[in-house]
């Protein structure tokens, strides 16, 4: 069993392929129209073939939108991404204009920040750090 695809609620695809793309750096990997929304799938640059992450349109379920205003309300991030430097990835979203919720903090086992990703979820990105470290 393998994880190949992710997906993500957002309310507005275009907005949110505009985020993950310029200012997060994610690559697209499809874009296939389906009725009135798109299967929108995007890769990690240094992954192009590792799993990808579905822009899934919510707007239409009740159920989702609520879910995702209750995570945003208690500051729970929906999708977390890995990074190499918690601090380099930081400063370089934060030049690009990316709002943070949480700024770079060190829990311990690792160096988490969370930012609002504009499409009604907040996205945590982190660091693990070494055993003793």
């Amino acid at each position: 069993m393998r994880i190949r695809l992710l997906s993500l609620p957002v309310a507005d695809q275009d907005r949110a392929l505009e985020f993950y793309t310029n200012k997060l750096g994610f690559v697209l990997k499809k874009d296939i129209p389906i009725g009135q929304a798109r299967w929108l799938t995007l890769a990690s640059p240094e992954e192009p073939d590792g799993p990808e992450l579905l822009l899934e349109p919510n707007a239409e379920y009740p159920a989702m939108k609520n879910l995702k205003e209750a995570l945003l309300k208690d500051g729970i991030p929906i999708a977390a991404f890995a990074v190499d430097s918690v601090e380099e990835e930081f400063a370089r979203l934060k030049e690009k204009g990316v709002h943070f919720t949480l700024e770079p903090t060190d829990f311990g086992t690792a160096i988490v920040a969370i930012l609002n990703d504009t499409c009604g979820n907040l996205i945590q990105i982190y660091q693990e750090k070494s055993p003793g470290a």
